[in-house]
């Protein structure tokens, strides 16, 4: 970074946000294998935050691809700098009052550690997807897997590059077992839990 470049403080805090929108800002980041529901899940969870009068909204992995990211392959490198920039953006929604889920695989424990450094305390929520590589495989829906195994796709995360589980991530949703929906709920009555947000939606 240059140092001619001086961060610009702003007018209006992320409290006094937070305070417009009526609710505590945060990010749910969720990480798990290809086809283990990430995505799934956290639109269903955006759904019924949406329903209860938060704002929200989903970074998905294959979304940003499309445009921030699109110049970014998929070696290791390529890889941290997609989860690097990711973090960023999920701090300028939290700064600015909302709630950012992220469904990205984010294989690495490292990456996932700097990004959390990113927030304050009890502001980035990890979620763990939990899912068998087999079942994630059978769910395939874009024949990823079948093209990993062919060796027509390579650096895959589950069939030639490593996946690191969560150690301690403050949720895990068994998307083999439970329904969307199920899952989904069970994130929302974390955030009730914690006090991120009231029974019937906004809580500040």
């Amino acid at each position: 970074m240059s140092d001619h470049i001086v961060w610009h403080p702003a007018l209006i805090s992320k409290t006094e946000r937070q305070f417009l929108n009526g609710h505590k800002s945060f990010v749910l980041w969720f990480t798990g294998l290809s086809g283990s529901g990430k995505s799934t899940v956290a639109n269903e969870v955006d759904r019924q935050l949406y329903e209860m009068g938060v704002r929200s909204y989903v970074l998905d992995g294959d979304n940003i691809r499309h445009g921030l990211n699109s110049g970014l392959g998929f070696s290791k490198e390529d890889r941290v700098e997609n989860i690097r920039r990711i973090g960023e953006v999920a701090k300028l929604f939290v700064d600015s009052g909302q709630v950012v889920l992220t469904a990205f695989i984010s294989p690495f424990r490292e990456d996932r550690t700097r990004v959390r450094k990113l927030f304050e305390p009890g502001e980035f929520i990890e979620v763990f997807t939990s899912c068998p590589l087999n079942i994630c495989e059978k769910r395939d829906v874009k024949g990823l897997y079948q093209k990993a195994r062919r060796g027509e796709i390579r650096e895959f995360t589950g069939i030639d590059s490593p996946y690191e589980p969560p150690l301690e991530p403050e949720l895990v949703v068994d998307t083999s077992e439970d329904p969307v929906w199920e899952s989904a709920r069970n994130v929302i009555r974390y955030l009730q839990d914690n006090g991120l947000i009231g029974l019937k939606g906004p809580n500040f």
